[in-house]
């Protein structure tokens, strides 16, 4: 069982936030298990390097299956991960602005939303994946898929300006953030500064502050289980716990008591782990 997190090479943290390595091995004759996925302030390129896994939209009784190479947008919905088997995979959270500075696609296409990544990079991410699928080194694997990303980087379609710079400001709050003043610091009106921000990280700055809120409360609930919900309303920005409750069931349409028992079900309880934020 692996569930860790690694930061990327000094050169390639202007682009990429971390790397998380995931790998739990069932071994339950073929069972599924099912993992509620709550909105997160990232885009992702995920790895598949055994088993695939499956996912569903709550509002959509759809069950889609994610490519081998994966490229995940910025979602603010749940959704449920199926599953089974020998799931390793390697997840590439990405700094907000970096898909659209790597693709070019305006990031509110990608939106709630998943695309082949060989749609994209072709034979070229294709040849990576099959490199690491017969490596069983995580650190390998890491090394391998860093010099892809560097040379991604080295071609990206735009370059980095202060408003990218603006998204680690907002992910890195501990107080609700004047979008008047970041828009100003980006040299921007705010109507530019907004539609700029959405078109390279996919959702509006109010938005997108919202998520970072709702995970931070979120991740603390799961590292201290026993502190009471008022604290973490206080401690992560928000008015009282109306406010944070608000929050919830505008993200996952339950209570935070209700969200948190549903994730008490996530497949890696099955090894004694609780998914917290590293």
């Amino acid at each position: 069982m692996i569930l860790r997190d690694f930061l990327p090479a000094p050169h390639l943290r202007e682009y990429i936030r971390k790397h998380q390595v995931i790998r739990f091995e069932f071994g339950d004759g073929g069972m599924v298990h099912c993992k509620v996925y709550c909105p997160r302030p990232e885009s992702c390129l995920m790895f598949y390097l055994r088993d695939l896994q499956v996912v569903s939209y709550t509002a959509d009784s759809t069950v889609l299956q994610h490519p081998r190479c994966t490229i995940i947008g910025q979602h603010t919905v749940v959704t449920k991960r199926f599953v089974q088997g020998d799931c390793w995979l390697l997840q590439i959270v990405l700094q907000p602005s970096t898909l659209y500075l790597l693709t070019g696609i305006p990031a509110y296409e990608l939106t709630n939303t998943f695309i082949d990544a060989e749609a994209i990079w072709g034979g070229e991410i294709r040849a990576v994946h099959e490199q690491m699928c017969n490596n069983n080194s995580v650190e390998e694997v890491i090394r391998i898929v860093e010099v892809f990303l560097g040379k991604l980087i080295s071609r990206a379609k735009h370059s980095l300006q202060g408003i990218d710079k603006v998204n680690a400001v907002i992910l890195n709050q501990n107080k609700p953030l004047s979008i008047d003043k970041l828009a100003s610091e980006s040299c921007l009106s705010n109507r530019q500064f907004q539609r700029r921000f959405t078109e390279r990280t996919g959702i509006g700055p109010k938005l997108f502050e919202k998520v970072v809120r709702f995970e931070k409360a979120f991740f603390m609930k799961n590292a201290n289980p026993n502190l009471d919900w008022l604290s973490i309303a206080l401690a992560c920005g928000y008015h009282d716990y109306q406010h944070l409750a608000k929050d919830y069931k505008y993200f996952t349409q339950l209570t935070p008591k209700g969200f948190y028992e549903l994730d008490a079900q996530a497949p890696e309880r099955l090894f004694g782990v609780v998914e917290i934020q590293q």
